[in-house]
């Protein structure tokens, strides 16, 4: 499986272009509407916490790597 870096930058920057502002400053970090979806779509746990990080369920490692694959793997 080949990786299309350029997928994943384009991702990453169209991620990073929700928090901009009118400064085109950006937080280098999900928005907060973002990582409330995927805990109510059962993908993480509870993202309501003091860590950076986020711990996947069952359901959302799955899922990421189906999406991963569709997403940013070349044919």
């Amino acid at each position: 499986m080949e990786i299309d870096k350029d997928k994943i930058d384009d991702a990453a920057l169209a991620l990073l272009s929700m928090t901009m502002d009118k400064y085109r400053s950006a937080w280098k970090q999900l928005d907060w509407s973002i990582t409330q979806s995927l805990y109510e779509k059962d993908y993480i746990k509870n993202p309501v916490n003091k860590t950076k990080s986020v711990v996947f369920t069952e359901v959302g490692e799955v899922k990421t790597e189906e999406l991963f694959k569709r997403l940013f793997c070349k044919e």
